[in-house]
């Protein structure tokens, strides 16, 4: 075995780990406390794809059911699957209350359980960012996605406000060796490189989400109770620690929040893409 070979050898990250202590990580908290704010986003997703009634739609890494309910609200045949079961069931609670008919399905985005072009979209809003293994992720999305159907995505920037939060908890909390940001989704390069030579067309446009809530504080105990990645670098921090990164994260919201009356408004980047498959 050559140099080269250990080399990438000992440089591939335990996918297997990773994603295992991922699922744990999303299963903390409760993201849906998070989640639900985010809705507009998925609504926005579904009409930059003209979604027509009685198409097929598979959300991947659905959360709790954002794009999932836009789908089925223009009465798409949706199909959402998530590795959380819990919040599949949170996105459950919320169709049912709308009288939404949805299938529901507990499922690795890195494995989709279904056939070759089995679906007429295939949608993900901030969800299939966050897989380890980014190349395998983006080739199940285009697998399952038949010839001339769409692939949307909605995922962070990393130079926008989610994606400097990441840098900013990576930097108290280093991720695995080898592993790329979730963030790299949300640029061009990256999906030039892993959709373009499989997919007809790619479409790009810059969006904002604006977090608002009552102050950088108030953001600060949600996200810290509730959003996995937040909740977890807290808890695997000593007291000293702890504080540094709280104290960076406002700092971070300091230089990205447009309210001067105490409030938090920030704005942070996203990429609303549709591939043409």
């Amino acid at each position: 075995m050559n140099t080269a070979t250990l080399e990438k050898i000992s440089t591939t990250p335990d996918y297997t780990a990773i994603k295992t202590k991922q699922q744990a990580t999303w299963g903390s908290g409760d993201y849906g406390r998070i989640g639900i704010t985010l809705q507009i986003t998925g609504e926005a997703l579904c009409e930059a794809m003209d979604l027509r009634s009685g198409q097929s739609v598979l959300d991947v890494a659905a959360g709790n059911g954002n794009a999932t309910l836009a789908a089925a609200r223009r009465f798409c045949k949706v199909v959402s699957t998530d590795y959380v079961p819990a919040l599949l069931e949170q996105s459950r609670v919320r169709a049912a209350a709308e009288k939404l008919a949805i299938d529901y399905r507990e499922a690795d985005a890195e494995a989709l359980p279904f056939d070759a072009a089995s679906f007429d979209n295939v949608v993900s809003t901030f969800g299939v960012m966050f897989t380890p293994n980014q190349e395998q992720a983006a080739a199940e999305l285009v697998r399952v996605c038949k010839k001339g159907g769409k692939i949307g995505l909605v995922n962070w920037t990393p130079d926008g406000f989610i994606g400097q939060l990441f840098k900013t908890i990576g930097k108290h909390l280093p991720p695995p060796a080898g592993l790329n940001s979730p963030a790299a989704w949300g640029t061009r390069a990256f999906l030039d490189k892993h959709f373009g030579p499989r997919v007809s067309k790619i479409e790009v446009q810059p969006r904002q989400f604006t977090f608002r809530y009552h102050s950088p504080e108030h953001w600060l105990d949600i996200f810290g109770s509730y959003y996995g990645p937040t909740l977890k670098a807290f808890a695997a921090l000593d007291e000293t620690a702890r504080a540094a990164l709280r104290n960076d994260i406002q700092q971070l919201i300091g230089r990205f929040n447009r309210a001067t009356d105490g409030t938090m408004v920030v704005p942070s980047d996203y990429l609303e893409i549709v591939i043409t498959r």
